[in-house]
């Protein structure tokens, strides 16, 4: 049996090929993920995997359904795997948001699924990092949430020669596009004009010429605007509020940023790889409107947020070889050499873990010199191993396996702070 195209096994290290997924990587992001979440005052959320098809096409239009795994349940409901966090937290939030002060700071690590064509850094199947922050307007909000992003990747030793934060905005483009075209008072024009603005790092010159001329555009023109980098008054509050924690070398202002401008209602961002190898990071924005969508009018908060995928981030950190070695971080291996005592050297392995040492043991007998060899195999710190003196009382001999250092403390005299202190060594 072979796993579905598009999704993914993960292996404990060592990994038994180089091109299969390391569950350690995983583990060491979702840590670094949910330990800067939580020091900026986020609070984790989840929600189901299993969704109505609704509340995508809500927010997305009909269209999404063609990237979704969808079906029609037992209960003859038309429901969908989840293809992003954003739509539930609007409807958690929409539902008890009362029960809460605001500004709400909710973060999640939810596994997103979308049948849509693999290629690089993109899979049927990816753990995602969501943040969001709703009930706050002020541009210190958005500030906040870029930060966050930011410092998500300082965590992970990513510095400001391997990636920038691409700053832009709903609003710019928007007061850009009424002021050259006439387009603007017939209400006419304006997702067209977006969708053009979106591919042109994509998209011939010559076809992005002749779209925006159609709505009284030139090419000429946009580039300027993008060249030009001037920021708007939001934007420019965002800068300095970066720039005040010292974050000011992670972000630059960048009109080619454009998102889902149909979604997004203010600021967008992204964060890129400064050598061009990967697709984005991250991204995320203001998106003022969602919630009000979600609860059919019946609360309108505003919200903002990001997400950033774990394929990408994985493959750009093993490329620049800022992932740790992952060993399992066996502390102790305690070997039985004599099996009347297995006994008490279960009890010394039950204290160790108490203690909150990661401890192994041979779960069967074993000869000494072949639990040796596997304390070593397992790159553990310390042996230890029962010895009872001719008075009939149990000692402990630890033997620190890079220093061939030996301590021994008499087992009953054996207590969390000691067993702590040794491994501190």
């Amino acid at each position: 049996m072979e796993r579905l195209p598009g999704f993914r096994d993960f292996y404990p290290e060592p990994l038994p090929t180089p091109d299969v997924w390391s569950a350690d990587a995983r583990t060491y992001l979702f840590d670094t993920w949910r330990a800067t979440a939580r020091r900026y005052g986020f609070r984790e959320y989840d929600g189901p995997p299993l969704e109505s098809l609704e509340l995508f096409t809500a927010k997305s239009g009909a269209e999404i359904v063609g990237q979704l795994y969808n079906f029609t349940d037992k209960g003859e409901r038309a429901v969908a795997l989840r293809p992003e966090m954003t739509p539930t937290l609007a409807r958690m939030i929409a539902a008890h948001e009362r029960n809460y002060k605001k500004p709400i700071k909710w973060f999640a690590i939810p596994q997103l699924f979308r049948y849509e064509r693999q290629q690089k850094g993109r899979l049927r199947e990816h753990f995602q990092l969501n943040c969001d922050l709703l009930g706050e307007t002020d541009p210190a909000a958005d500030a906040e949430i870029v930060a966050l992003l930011i410092d998500c990747l300082r965590g992970l030793r990513l510095t400001s020669e391997d990636f920038v934060i691409r700053l832009s905005s709903r609003n710019a483009w928007q007061e850009f596009f009424q002021r050259g075209t006439r387009n603007a008072e017939r209400g006419t024009g304006e997702y067209e004009f977006y969708q053009v603005i979106d591919k042109l790092e994509r998209e011939d010159a010559a076809v992005s010429e002749q779209k925006l001329q159609a709505l009284g555009f030139s090419l000429v023109q946009v580039k300027d605007f993008i060249a030009a980098a001037k920021p708007t008054e939001e934007l420019q509050n965002i800068l300095d509020n970066l720039a005040a924690r010292g974050l000011a070398d992670f972000v630059k202002i960048d009109y080619n940023v454009i998102r889902g401008l149909a979604y997004y209602t203010g600021p967008v961002f992204e964060a890129f790889d400064k050598k061009g190898e990967f697709r984005a990071i991250a991204g995320g924005g203001r998106y003022d409107n969602l919630v009000k969508l979600v609860s059919g009018g019946k609360v309108n908060l505003p919200a903002l947020g990001f997400g950033m995928g774990d394929v990408v981030l994985l493959e750009l950190l093993k490329v620049r070889g800022l992932l740790p070695k992952f060993d399992g971080g066996v502390e102790v291996v305690v070997v039985v050499e004599d099996e009347t005592l297995r006994a008490d050297s279960l009890k010394l392995v039950q204290q160790l873990r108490e203690s909150g040492a990661v401890v192994e043991y041979s779960l069967t007998p074993a000869k000494p010199d072949k639990q040796f060899k596997r304390a070593l195999e397992l790159k553990a710190a310390f042996t230890a191993k029962l010895e009872r003196s001719t008075g009939g009382a149990l000692a402990v001999k630890f033997k620190n396996l890079q220093t061939r250092e030996e301590t021994v403390l008499a087992f009953a005299a054996l207590t969390r702070q000691t067993v702590c202190g040794l491994l501190a060594k």
